[in-house]
């Protein structure tokens, strides 16, 4: 087992987590923080490992919508370099990504960006995946569901345009266009 640092009881388990009553104390932590929608890196390392077996094992598959699966192989096909920008892990994406419910998708993304990029609210974000795909910020354009996610890259210099799912917190400005479906975005 590798040392965490922490001490090990000889079996992989730190030290400080060998009784019930601190295992019990960690996962009451964890699941606070996910309660939380917490956006640590560490959190989400840890979830892309549970992520991990769960979809390599086949009791895991993502679901995405189906306008969505039908736009992110056209604009592959097309030549669209597209990325992903998640507080999920990047390992997390790319299992999200390879074993959805509409097959292996990740050879559709060249790029893939997690809280190590960034906050997801900060414009340097986004001016830092502009960089690291080689793009002004101004040919890359941005989708989400949340506001204050749309007004850093609008003021990274990206285009943006709010995505209306089910279940969408109905925060949106009038900065962003609205779209209901990946189908209406127009390619050039």
């Amino acid at each position: 087992a590798r040392d965490s640092g922490l001490g090990s009881n000889g079996e992989g388990v730190p030290a400080n987590l060998a009784s019930d009553s601190d295992r019990a104390a960690w996962v009451s932590r964890i699941h606070a923080l996910m309660d939380a929608d917490a956006k640590q890196t560490g959190l989400k390392w840890l979830q892309g490992l549970i992520w991990d077996e769960g979809y390599r094992s086949g009791e895991l598959k993502s679901v995405f919508f189906s306008d969505a699966v039908e736009s992110i192989r056209l604009w592959h096909q097309s030549g669209l370099r597209l990325r992903i920008y998640s507080s999920g892990s990047i390992a997390a994406q790319r299992l999200f990504f390879a074993y959805s419910d509409s097959g292996d998708l990740m050879g559709c993304l060249e790029g893939y960006h997690d809280t190590t990029t960034g906050p997801k609210r900060a414009v340097a974000s986004y001016r830092a995946i502009a960089e690291a795909a080689g793009l002004p910020a101004s040919e890359i354009l941005f989708l989400s569901d949340i506001t204050e996610e749309l007004d850093a890259a609008l003021e990274a210099g990206c285009q943006t345009a709010w995505v209306v799912r089910p279940g969408n917190n109905p925060g949106q400005t009038d900065r962003h266009p609205t779209i209901w479906s990946f189908a209406e975005i127009q390619i050039s």
